[in-house]
């Protein structure tokens, strides 16, 4: 029972909620197709005179619609270009393809979309807590486009398993959990007897005056944000979660460096990660990291509705950094 209630404990706090859908995200998301899976892109063209090409690769328990405000923030300075990767935002898994959603799986998988969609132009690559494991991933195995990338921004992106904020004892035991739970029939029963709306609604019914998600906001607000938890955790396919989660809690990319610099955007009220720690073995895989604090009190937002909200996520220095043409 104490197993069960710390991976339950985990997935209710492990991300932060999203935000709604706006008419404007909604026009701007397209299918995508890519290697026998099915999902979606969103794409927000560049504004006039603007040049720079981004890419942003979202996190770990997320959809497209989370980081709407995210891709319009950053779409002052370029195009926009923010992709579903398999098992995420609701796209087909890898195994449906038979294949395994390993982090060097999912590596390949974005440089074969990179290589797709930005042919050999030159791109800025963000990436958001997971989304930057992959990124990171990425550019260590594919250094021709590692080659075509001028800017890399992790935001509270991490790269090794000690950079995780949890006592040693929890460590293990959701690092067990998340294993078990990569077994078909339990990712099967999970998402079939847990993954239920009522019981979903339940959990954060039962949480929401000591969650911070929910516990500063007023019972319409609260129905909302629990309404679109809902429909994460109905999204992401459970198999991807659990063996993603895994491998995050064994992390280690400190086996080859990248011959690009790093910005780093960290937050003191980062309740996930170690900023020091993290820093440190961003140094061992980058040839330069500069650590920039964001204004935002928390590793993300509870509600991520519009670029305004999410412009603190993006400090000065960054803001210039992307200005530049």
């Amino acid at each position: 029972m104490l197993m069960v209630a710390l991976i339950c404990n985990f997935l209710v706090h492990c991300y932060d909620m999203a935000a709604t859908k706006t008419k404007k995200a909604i026009d701007h998301i397209v299918p995508l197709n890519m290697n026998g899976l099915r999902g979606r892109m969103l794409h927000l063209a560049a504004p006039k005179s603007k040049k720079r090409e981004l890419l942003f690769i979202y996190g770990h328990h997320a959809s497209l619609e989370r980081y709407v405000g995210f891709a319009e923030a950053l779409n002052k300075y370029g195009s926009v270009t923010m992709p579903d990767l398999p098992g995420f935002g609701g796209m087909d898994a890898f195994y449906k393809i038979g294949m395994v959603p390993t982090l060097d799986n999912l590596a390949d998988y974005l440089a074969s979309f990179i290589r797709l969609r930005f042919g050999r132009r030159r791109i800025t690559v963000v990436g958001m807590s997971f989304g930057f494991i992959v990124v990171a991933k990425m550019l260590q195995k594919y250094p021709d486009i590692a080659k075509r990338v001028d800017l890399v921004v992790s935001v509270v992106g991490f790269v090794h398993k000690d950079d995780f904020r949890i006592k040693r004892r929890n460590y293990y035991l959701m690092r067990a959990g998340t294993f078990i739970c990569t077994n078909r029939l339990i990712a099967w029963s999970i998402r079939t007897l847990l993954f239920q709306p009522t019981l979903i609604r339940l959990t954060y019914k039962l949480v929401e005056n000591r969650n911070e998600k929910l516990k500063d906001a007023t019972p319409e607000i609260r129905a909302e944000r629990i309404n679109f938890e809902i429909g994460l955790w109905r999204s992401n396919e459970v198999r991807t979660y659990m063996k993603t989660a895994h491998e995050m809690f064994t992390l280690d990319l400190g086996n080859k460096q990248v011959d690009l610099p790093v910005y780093h955007i960290s937050v003191d009220g980062d309740r996930y990660f170690d900023n020091y720690l993290v820093e440190q073995h961003l140094a061992v895989i980058f040839n330069k990291v500069t650590l920039i604090k964001s204004d935002m009190g928390g590793h993300s937002h509870t509600v991520i509705a519009t670029a305004k909200e999410v412009a603190p996520f993006f400090p000065r220095k960054i803001r210039q950094l992307l200005a530049k043409t």
